[in-house]
């Protein structure tokens, strides 16, 4: 008998003293962190791929925007099937393409075959973030903690420390066996998470809370949970917004094609997007089982503030991420892995910050930290220049850890609490589609700011456009009143 067994089924044993089955965190934190490290990896990697591909910085953007682009659409689409068919099936394909991936572009012969890969390698990363979180929902009614706090920093943790190895794999990947072995590595990565999702991932969710929760938490639950759990309720597969997906698919992918490249000859994309988000809109107010309820979410205004805030603070990481990583390269001299081992400390800053967040559990404190570190280290990168001595890198990476730390989590944690509990999934899957949201009007901003060089004056420019969006996250949280009494448990009470 499992630990969660045993805790779910010992008689006379108080719902409180349950924990959080152990078994389910390995595969957990191995698929949540997957989209993460392909992020960081190939961060110092786009300046090898560009010389021996022959492709300028706005071309190697497009192995960031791919990823992105993909994953954007798939996050959503495939948190809704988490919440209706459970983890585990949607787990085991998703990460299962990583391999895929991996393959395909090891063996990439162009630009366009790798793109395609960091594509498939999109889909592939899709599931995990919102399994995880899934998991986390349905522990958390089973041992009757309404907020696992403890996890959801170790999640934030890993994420993290994932960020911190991203760059520094990457250079050193590059610098012993070329670009292409920060490909090969999803091959590894994908087998174990497999074997982990197949050994540990339970193959349904409990669809009843114990005896002794369920009378106290049923009156809790929203009106559309208490439908899909009664007996009559239609099965998953007949819940399947087909039509509302691929609106919001068309929706997505007119709107990032645009932010991509914000030309005047794609004059067509907006209005496309206009008329698609309003198909979309009418298709999922009429919807019985609509993809994303759009009443409940509209309804939902501390939730839509979340993900504003989400958008606008990973316009300042992933502009950070890659664009200050490709000065580094280009335009102060450094090589791959010195390149990440500048970004080190970011991330080693973030994992401090982050635990020490979770200790304490409060979420605006959080985010106010988040926006003036933000804030800080973008009038900290309008001071460098090429001539900079090495330790402002380094201090300009420490003060960016602070946000990398705090932000993250805090969001994290604002979507588990404000959003609907029969749809966590979908939740944390536009939670982290309004992440590559940012992502994508960060790596437009760099491409804007850089052209075909990444120098000290296209550094100076995409700063400033960091900058506005830091202060725009800044206004977002402090006029947020919403958030004064928002708060998880702190992670050390568990």
């Amino acid at each position: 008998m499992t630990e969660r067994e045993t805790v779910a089924t010992a008689p006379g044993k108080p719902a409180e003293t349950a924990a959080i089955d152990r078994r389910l965190v390995p595969p957990m934190v191995l698929g949540s962190v997957l989209n993460p490290i392909n992020s960081t990896i190939i961060a110092v990697a786009l300046v090898p791929i560009g010389a021996a591909l022959g492709a300028s910085p706005a071309q190697t953007a497009w192995l960031v925007s791919a990823l992105y682009l993909a994953t954007a659409l798939g996050q959503p689409v495939v948190g809704r099937l988490i919440d209706l068919f459970g983890p585990r099936r949607l787990f085991l394909a998703s990460t299962s393409l990583v391999g895929v991936a991996g393959v395909v572009g090891t063996l990439a012969p162009d630009l366009g075959t790798l793109i395609a890969a960091r594509v498939v390698l999109g889909f592939g990363t899709c599931a995990g973030y919102p399994a995880a979180m899934a998991l986390l929902r349905a522990e958390a009614r089973r041992t009757g903690q309404g907020s696992p706090a403890g996890v959801l920093t170790l999640l934030a943790v890993a994420n993290q420390t994932v960020a911190v190895i991203g760059p520094l794999l990457g250079g050193l990947l590059t610098g012993l066996g070329g670009w292409r072995s920060t490909f090969a590595l999803n091959i590894p990565l994908s087998l174990l998470a497999v074997t982990l999702g197949a050994l540990r991932l339970p193959k349904q969710l409990p669809k009843q809370l114990p005896e002794d929760l369920s009378k106290d938490l049923s009156k809790d639950l929203p009106k559309q949970e208490k439908q899909e759990r009664s007996s009559d309720a239609p099965g998953p597969l007949h819940r399947i917004d087909l039509p509302g997906m691929a609106l919001f698919a068309a929706l997505l992918l007119s709107l990032l094609l645009f932010l991509m490249h914000p030309h005047a000859d794609r004059w067509y994309l907006p209005p496309l997007t206009l008329a698609a988000a309003v198909a979309f809109t009418v298709r999922e107010r009429r919807a019985a089982h609509p993809f994303i309820d759009v009443k409940v979410l509209g309804g939902n205004t501390p939730l839509l503030a979340t993900y504003a805030r989400a958008l606008a603070a990973y316009v300042v990481a992933y502009a950070f991420l890659y664009g200050f990583a490709q000065w580094t390269e280009e335009g102060f001299g450094l090589s791959p892995l010195q390149a990440g081992l500048v970004q080190a400390p970011t991330f080693l800053v973030g994992i401090g910050v982050s635990v020490l967040a979770g200790r304490r559990g409060g979420i605006r404190a959080m985010l106010l930290t988040g926006a003036v570190g933000q804030i800080a280290a973008c009038l900290l990168m309008l001071a460098l220049g090429g001539h900079s001595p090495l330790w402002e890198l380094l201090v300009l990476a420490v003060v960016f850890g602070i946000p990398q730390g705090a932000n993250g989590l805090a969001l994290q944690n604002s979507v588990f609490l404000q959003s609907d509990p029969a749809r966590t999934g979908s939740s944390a899957g536009l939670l982290r589609t309004f992440a590559y949201l940012g992502s994508m009007v960060a790596a437009a901003a760099t491409a804007a700011a850089y052209g075909p060089h990444a120098g000290t004056a296209g550094m100076h420019q995409l700063a400033w456009i960091m900058l506005a969006a830091a202060v725009l996250f800044l206004l977002l949280t402090v006029f947020d009143r919403t958030l004064r009494g928002l708060r998880t448990p702190p992670a050390s009470a568990r």
